[in-house]
């Protein structure tokens, strides 16, 4: 199991919020519109019948609300599902720099204040997490 897997109190390095957003990528010569369950600074978990995969990277684009266009970032499949109660990917986000990072985790913070009230968010986000 990827420590990735499961929400940030059972082993993630950031807590996840439920929050679902659509995510455009492409995939072979095809191009796919999904969602997201739940998304971390870190990465996010995409709901598809056909995930990639383990191992893929492969660019996104994540449609965020209040944003004029979509985020893109590159995304590595760190464990997938076909089967079960929900199948999908677990994605890491690969940042090309410093600054990618810094913008994206403002938007997810942002994104976990509006789901999840300043309060609940800001502990949080604050609160150390599993590595």
């Amino acid at each position: 199991m990827v420590a990735d897997q499961k929400a940030g109190p059972e082993g993630r390095e950031h807590f996840r919020a439920p929050i679902e957003l659509k995510v455009d990528y492409k995939k072979l010569n095809s191009f796919f519109a999904d969602y997201t369950k739940n998304i971390s600074k870190g990465g996010t978990f995409i709901k598809t019948k056909k995930p990639l995969p383990i191992g893929t990277r492969f660019l996104f684009k994540l449609s965020v609300p209040q944003r004029p266009a979509p985020f893109e970032l590159i995304g590595e499949v760190v464990w997938a599902a076909n089967d079960g109660e929900e199948p999908g990917m677990g994605i890491k986000f690969v940042y090309s720099d410093d600054s990618q990072r810094t913008d994206f985790e403002s938007v997810v913070e942002h994104l976990m204040t509006d789901s999840l009230g300043a309060d609940l968010a800001g502990r949080l986000l604050n609160k150390p997490m599993k590595t």
